[in-house]
This record gives structure tokens, sequence and C-alpha cells, in this order.
């Protein structure tokens, strides 16, 4: 499923997101930038110990920010690190707007024309779904509806629910 808007598109697939052939992918991390469990686990087991390293060497990412590595062995030359918030943690909603907004800058300031985005905080931070969906793809419709290098968003979502709460959220966009 794909939307346009201006020069660019916004597209939703089911599937592993270490599969993405974009220009990065992004990681959905923690402050310190290790690399454990879920989307970071998938990305250090295909993508090899230099993304790790790569983190370390950095140390930290505030929650809502972004940095970048190299894709290490993935199809993706890049990873882009987006720390999103936990839920509980207050002021969740901005938090998630700032993390999708800073991985796009990230994007645009190392001059990438596509990334992959996975369902940001929905794992093990508890974040809810639908509102992932929600403020996810209308952060990105709104970045890309001004100037802007990027030229594909997309989201690969894992699991059937994933996919399906983002394809009702982007009908309504």
């Amino acid at each position: 499923m794909k939307l346009r808007v201006n020069n660019s598109e916004i597209e939703l697939v089911q599937g592993d997101i270490t599969e993405s052939d974009t220009d990065a992918i992004v990681n959905a991390a923690n402050s310190q930038l290790v690399l454990g469990a879920g989307v970071a686990g998938a990305i250090r087991t295909k993508g090899g110990p230099a993304i790790q390293e790569e983190c370390n060497a950095i140390g930290h990412c505030p929650v809502g920010g972004a940095v970048i590595t190299s894709g290490g062995n993935l199809k993706a030359r890049h990873v882009i690190h987006a720390v999103g918030p936990r839920q509980g943690e207050g002021n969740e909603e901005e938090k998630l707007k700032n993390a999708t907004l800073s991985s796009l800058k990230v994007a645009e300031e190392n001059n990438l024309k596509s990334i992959t985005f996975p369902a940001i905080s929905t794992g093990v931070y508890g974040f809810p779904l639908d509102a992932c969906a929600r403020i996810m793809l209308t952060t990105v419709k709104e970045y890309l509806s001004g100037p802007t290098k990027i030229e594909r968003v997309v989201f690969a979502l894992i699991d059937d629910q994933s996919f399906k709460a983002f394809k009702d959220q982007l009908k309504k966009l």
C-alpha cells in the first residue's frame, strides 16, 4: 500500500525490516544504544558486530533523538538509531513524533533518499500500536509535504496486527 506526497511516497510492507533495501533502516533504539532484543536484536544478528561497535563509540542518544551508523552486513547502507518513548514515562506522543522527525532529519543530513521505519516503541516499550501508526504516519506525511530530498519512506511491519494498524491509519490520510 502506497501514498504519494509531493515527489515522495510512503509505502507499507509486511515483513522483516532487516531485509529492506532502502538507504537506511531505523532501529527502535534505547538511549544507551545497546542492540538488545526485538528490532535491535535482529539488526545486531544480521548486521554484525560493527554496528554495535559504532553505537558504543557514539555512547548515548536522548529519547526523541536519532543517530546514524553504517549498516554493517545489512542490505541498507546505514542504520538510524531512533530512541522512542517508554509508555508511562510522560509526554510519549511528542517524544515519538520527535524520534520520527529526528530520523528523517538525520537521513536528510546524510543525503539519503530512502528510509525504512519499524513501529517504534510498540514492543517492549509498550506504546499503543494505533497511536504509533497515527503519530508516525502523520509526522512523515507532514515532513514530506515540505522541501525534502527523501523520495521513499517505507514502514516495515512485522505482523498482521501492526500492518493493519498502519494500513487503517494510512487510509485516513
